[in-house]
């Protein structure tokens, strides 16, 4: 099995000011990639919207109007980027969002708040 590109040891932004080591930037751009892709997020919305939080191959294919074999493509890409979790049940797969793989996803390409805001100077009493 692929190692997930999302984790947790995610350790600077390319925002925040830091340089980010040459693996983070990998992995960030393989999850980028896994992303940029029209259908591969409608995938995420449609398995996030759903009413369990999962979604069943079966029941992705006509919202998108796309065969079952495309969308068995889209998602082991979105799976092997850590972005969603597997689950197989008999014949069929059931796919949920990872909780975290957004928000990491988010964190990395945020700017942080600025650190040291300049206080504004105290206006002079007289």
């Amino acid at each position: 099995m692929p190692r997930a590109i999302v984790d947790t040891s995610y350790s600077t932004s390319p925002l925040d000011g830091e340089p980010m080591e040459q693996t983070e930037a990998e992995r960030l751009a393989s999850v980028l990639k896994a992303l940029a892709d029209a259908n591969r997020l409608r995938l995420i919305s449609l398995i996030q919207s759903s009413p369990a939080g999962e979604a069943c191959v079966c029941e992705l294919t006509e919202p998108l109007g796309l065969s079952q074999p495309t969308i068995s493509h889209h998602l082991r890409i979105l799976t092997d980027a850590g972005l969603l979790e597997r689950d197989k049940r008999g014949v069929w797969a059931y796919f949920r969002l990872v909780p975290e793989a957004l928000t990491i996803i988010a964190g990395s390409i945020t700017p942080p708040k600025q650190r040291h805001r300049r206080a504004a100077p105290a206006p002079r009493s007289r």
